[in-house]
């Protein structure tokens, strides 16, 4: 699970875009009472899995602390919005539950 990790406003800069030069991360903004957020946070966190290390995924609660801030922002309009980052700048988003095979080709595509 070392490549699936909850972020903060506060540790954001250095766990999301400073890491992102050296492994391709995915943040995933999101909220406990989101329905859409439930059902893909497990599907994220699988395919971070099959990754084997070459991918990470940052999980952002926007409702605790000084988070909503970070969907401020990057001007989230939905939950959950998943963002990939690489070299410390956004690469390309989605919002809302999608299927399996979605969240699959975005990240081959992205990172392959």
């Amino acid at each position: 699970m070392g490549n699936i990790i909850d972020v903060n406003l506060g540790d954001f800069n250095e766990q999301v875009l400073q890491a992102s030069h050296q492994i391709p991360v995915i943040v995933d903004l999101w909220a406990a009472w989101c329905s859409p957020c439930v059902v893909i946070a497990p599907l994220l966190q699988k395919l971070i899995e099959e990754c084997d290390g070459r991918l990470k995924l940052a999980r952002v609660e926007v409702d605790e602390g000084e988070n909503m801030k970070l969907a401020g922002q990057y001007q989230v309009r939905g939950f959950p919005t998943v963002i990939l980052f690489i070299n410390g700048e956004e690469k390309q988003r989605f919002s809302g539950a999608k299927p399996l095979s979605f969240l699959r080709e975005f990240i081959n595509h992205n990172i392959s």
